[in-house]
């Protein structure tokens, strides 16, 4: 069985990272989506709240499992026998951050890394701008999912 993993915060997951999960779910017969804890970060969504939502919104795809990690990646590859990890690029200045992890990744376990680049509709896309576009009110309706359209409106409605 073929396995890939792609990483990330995912807070909240927009359209950007759907279109690659979506994508890597049609080159791989699994994958997982880890969703990154970060004790010293407080995210605008719990990580049981954002797996539940990408939970739902790749639900259609069959192949993709949703999991939290803390840690090093490259052990969360290792303990689930994941040989490949899917990135998204969206601009020449994520290819250099993400080049660098890609080697230490590989360096450290022999886990390599996929590159897709980002669909153009979304390459200026990230979580941060739509919170904070969202946050001020912006219709963000277009660069989420409606449920998490749905999900991000009531948690700033709360705040």
């Amino acid at each position: 069985m073929r396995r890939a993993v792609c990483p990330g915060s995912f807070d909240p997951i927009t359209n950007g990272h759907l279109d690659i999960i979506a994508r890597a779910s049609s080159l791989y017969d699994e994958v997982y989506v880890a969703v990154m804890i970060n004790q010293s970060k407080k995210g605008l969504f719990e990580v049981e709240e954002r797996i539940d939502l990408i939970g739902r919104v790749t639900a259609e795809y069959g192949n993709v499992r949703v999991e939290a990690f803390h840690g090093l990646l490259v052990d969360f590859c290792k303990q689930r026998e994941i040989p490949a990890i899917v990135k998204g690029l969206r601009a020449v200045s994520d290819f250099d951050y993400e080049l660098q992890m890609a080697q230490m990744n590989h360096g450290l376990s022999g886990v390599e890394t996929l590159f897709i680049p980002t669909n153009p509709t979304y390459s200026f896309l990230s979580s941060s701008l739509v919170k904070e576009v969202a946050t001020w009110g912006g219709d963000v309706s277009h660069l989420v999912p409606p449920e998490v359209l749905s999900a991000l409106s009531d948690r700033l409605r709360k705040e």
